[in-house]
């Protein structure tokens, strides 16, 4: 089978054609395998590049445990740059459906590759029950967003805000990044019984309005160099809770991607790099 290993921001993943490649396993089961660091190829997962009925492809995303999750932001932007530098897709604008969305993406092109992709992202989704989180608003209302609510996970107490991306985030801001709280409490808030899919979880350090820094556990991964749709969760929670503006720039392990949360439509816009590493044919 032949893969092409890529990477958004140092969030790695194994992509795979499925235009022209047949899975030897059923994905669940292939992913933790190909995904092992020391007998597989090495990755955060692996995302299938499908074809769709409603969009140019189609997205299929895979945790490096064999679960699998509606949206990778840093994944997607993989997805346009495989389908445009691979002669796919050869449009400077083009639509991935994952997750049972339809996003469109801007592609940047240099020397005729991608280098970097705009990404609308949709509207946030901050509806408890939708996020999915049995957490409340602090005024009690079910249908109002989770913000700053008090969470506590073995013994310390977090404020913690609830995002849908796609998938579930919970967005936490702490005074300095550590590893006892990502490493030590990340798995633990993952499997909250708060959050009744699990949760991705972000710990984010406001350096000012418009550039905060963030560290994240994701749920089926662990602590990976970056999440674009953490990133997005981060500014709307940012904004929602009045500690920065619509238009950010946010510092992760892997580097840095541009996050606004446009007031006219309501949707979040991401824009950052993707990288090809190498290619492979990977025997069962």
């Amino acid at each position: 089978m032949k893969f092409t290993k890529m990477h958004g921001l140092g969030n790695d993943y194994i992509y795979v054609n499925c235009f022209s490649e047949k899975l030897p396993y059923e994905p669940k089961k292939l992913s933790p395998i190909i995904s092992d660091r020391h007998f597989g190829v090495g990755g955060d997962g692996m995302i299938l590049i499908c074809p769709s009925d409603v969009a140019d492809a189609k997205m299929q995303m895979f945790n490096a445990d064999g679960s699998e999750s509606g949206m990778c932001g840093n994944g997607i932007r993989c997805v346009a740059k495989y389908l445009y530098d691979f002669g796919i897709v050869p449009k400077n604008e083009l639509t991935i459906e994952s997750g049972g969305k339809v996003l469109t993406l801007q592609l940047t092109i240099e020397n005729g590759k991608m280098t970097l992709a705009r990404v609308d992202m949709g509207e946030p989704v901050l509806v408890p029950d939708h996020v999915p989180t049995l957490l409340r608003s602090l005024d009690g209302y079910p249908e109002h967003a989770v913000v700053d609510v008090p969470l506590t996970v073995a013994g310390k107490v977090f404020a913690v805000s609830a995002v849908s991306m796609g998938n579930p985030h919970c967005v936490t801001f702490v005074e300095e990044l550590t590893d006892d709280q990502v490493l030590g409490f990340g798995p633990k808030i993952e499997t909250d019984s708060a959050f009744p899919q699990r949760v991705n979880v972000e710990f984010v350090k406001i350096i000012s309005p418009t550039e905060l820094r963030m560290r994240v556990w994701e749920r089926g991964s662990g602590e990976t160099l970056a999440c674009g749709t953490g990133a997005c969760a981060v500014a709307v929670a940012g904004v929602l809770s009045g500690r920065s503006e619509r238009r950010v720039q946010i510092e992760l392990l892997g580097g840095r991607l541009g996050i606004e949360w446009s007031e006219a439509d309501n949707h979040v816009l991401m824009t950052g790099p993707a990288t090809t590493v190498f290619t492979g044919d990977w025997q069962p």
